[in-house]
C-alpha cells in the first residue's frame, strides 16, 4: 500500500477516514496555510431538520489593507463563543437516540469540556479519540515542509474540501425516514449509527 498525504480535519468525513485506513502510513500536512470552508474547522451531522454544519470559530488576523495568511498550526480558537458546549449539545440532540451514542459518549465528551488554544491541537485530539473508539492504531507522521507536488505518496489533501459532494453506500441514519439518506457526513454519524461495524463499513467502500 502506498502512503497518502492528508490535511488534518475536525474528525473528518467518512470518505477521508476510508482513505486513511487504506494505507500503512499517513502523512498529515502540518505546514499548510489555513483555508476557510473546509473540514479543518467544520463537520456535517444529521440533525432533526436535515444536514447540520457545526463550525469552530477561530481568531482571524486583521491587518488593514493587507491579506495575511495564517499557518494552520498557528490558528487559535475563539473561546468567547462557547462553541464546544454548543457542538456537544448539537451532537447529543442529533444522536441521543442512535444505537451507539451512549457507547462512545465517554470517549468523546472530554474533547468538548477541555480547554484548547489551537485548532490543530484540538483536531489531533479528535483523531486520537477516533482511534480509541474504533480500536485502531492509525500510524501517521507530520510533514516538516509544505509540498506542492508530493513525491512518494498519494495526495489526498483535496478531501478536506467541504464543498464537494461524494456519494457512498447507504447505512441506517437516525432521521433517514424524514429526510432520506445524507451521504458522506462526519465520521461521527457513521460511528453513532454503526458502532463497532464502522471499520468494516469503511473497508467495504469502493
Amino acid at each position: 500500500m502506498q502512503d497518502i498525504l492528508v490535511h488534518l480535519p475536525y474528525f473528518g468525513s467518512i470518505v477521508q477516514l476510508r482513505e486513511m485506513l487504506r494505507t500503512d502510513t499517513i502523512f498529515i500536512e502540518n505546514e499548510d496555510n489555513y483555508q476557510k470552508q473546509t473540514y479543518r474547522n467544520r463537520l456535517n451531522i444529521y440533525g432533526a431538520n436535515g444536514k447540520l454544519t457545526l463550525n469552530i470559530p477561530i481568531k482571524h488576523l486583521h491587518t488593514p489593507g493587507f491579506k495575511q495568511h495564517q499557518k494552520y498550526k498557528d490558528v487559535k480558537l475563539e473561546k468567547d463563543l462557547k462553541w464546544q458546549k454548543q457542538h456537544w449539545k448539537s451532537l447529543e440532540s442529533a444522536y441521543k437516540t442512535s444505537p451507539f451514542f451512549e457507547y462512545y459518549e465517554d470517549d468523546l465528551a472530554p474533547l468538548f469540556h477541555k480547554d484548547f488554544d489551537y485548532l490543530m491541537d484540538f483536531n489531533y485530539k479528535c483523531l486520537e479519540a477516533l482511534e480509541e473508539c474504533l480500536q485502531l492504531n492509525i500510524k501517521y507522521q507530520k510533514t516538516a515542509e509544505f509540498m506542492i507536488t508530493p513525491k512518494g505518496m498519494i495526495d489526498k489533501r483535496a478531501l478536506i474540501n467541504a464543498k464537494k459532494d461524494i456519494i457512498i453506500p447507504e447505512y441506517t441514519q437516525v432521521f433517514q425516514e424524514k429526510h432520506g439518506f445524507i451521504s458522506n457526513l462526519s465520521i461521527l454519524d457513521l460511528l453513532f449509527n454503526e458502532g463497532p461495524n464502522t471499520a468494516n463499513y469503511l473497508e467495504s467502500l469502493p
